[in-house]
């Protein structure tokens, strides 16, 4: 079974740089998308084969996601059931047979860090979602998590130590995530493999390989056996972000 992740950065956008001709060429059982950036009805996207689901944020041309899917699921959530976190169209939760498939777009702690304390509330609130679910059964996390990990997922580890994305806090959480049973699968499988999935659009960043690290399947420990392969799709353009992809038994 084949999973690919893909922060689009505008979904209409990417579709005239050649979305359509990637998702086919993927072959993907669920292809997860975030920072969709659309409002319903502002794109007609279907693809034979695949139901899609999706969720709007309140303000129009920001945030978003969205999942198509060759299986059907049992339920389909959108947000986390905080009114707080639930107006930016950030997550959804497909209730699968075997698991729940958890697509995220994780605020951005932005310049300045001016976001930085609401996202340690989403941090800790989001983290607690994904533990009810995976009291009931084992859960796959795709998206963009903005936030580079450790310093091997990150370019200019040293300078980038109190920007959005890099700081103590965030990996601090990251961290705490991980210790509450799940694992990085791409991390795990690939150790020292130094690669990247998001680069800057200013610098020639991609061109110079100067990139992050922050877009991540994480899948419940008692899940990660069945990963057979963990692949960033850093040829693939249309984004400031690649597609990232997880294969299971």
């Amino acid at each position: 079974m084949k999973l690919i992740s893909w922060n689009v950065n505008g979904l209409r956008a990417c579709e005239s740089k050649g979305f359509s001709d990637v998702f086919k060429q993927m072959d993907a059982d669920f292809f997860c998308l975030q920072e969709t950036k659309m409002q319903e009805g502002q794109l007609d996207l279907t693809f034979e084969g695949y139901d899609s689901y999706w969720n709007y944020a309140d303000k129009k041309g920001y945030s978003g996601t969205a999942i198509f899917t060759r299986h059907k699921p049992l339920s389909v959530t959108r947000g986390i059931g905080i009114d707080e976190h639930d107006h930016e169209g950030r997550v959804i939760t497909l209730e699968m047979e075997q698991f729940y498939l958890v697509t995220v777009y994780v605020p951005n702690s932005q310049d300045g860090l001016k976001r930085l304390d609401y996202r340690m509330r989403w941090e800790d609130d989001f983290q607690n979602y994904l533990c009810q679910l995976d009291a009931q059964k084992p859960v796959v996390v795709c998206g963009d998590l903005n936030v580079a990990h450790e310093e091997i997922d990150i370019k200019n580890p040293k300078t980038n130590r109190h920007n959005a994305g890099f700081t103590d806090e965030e990996r601090a959480k990251f961290t705490q995530w991980l210790s509450r049973g799940f694992k990085d699968t791409f991390r795990t499988l690939y150790p020292e493999q130094v690669t990247y999935s998001w680069w800057s659009y200013r610098f020639q960043a991609r061109q110079k390989n100067a990139g992050w690290r922050i877009d991540y399947f994480v899948v419940s420990d008692r899940l990660m056996p069945k990963v057979t392969e963990a692949k960033i799709h850093t040829d693939v353009m249309g984004s400031d972000h690649c597609p990232v992809e997880v294969d299971l038994l």
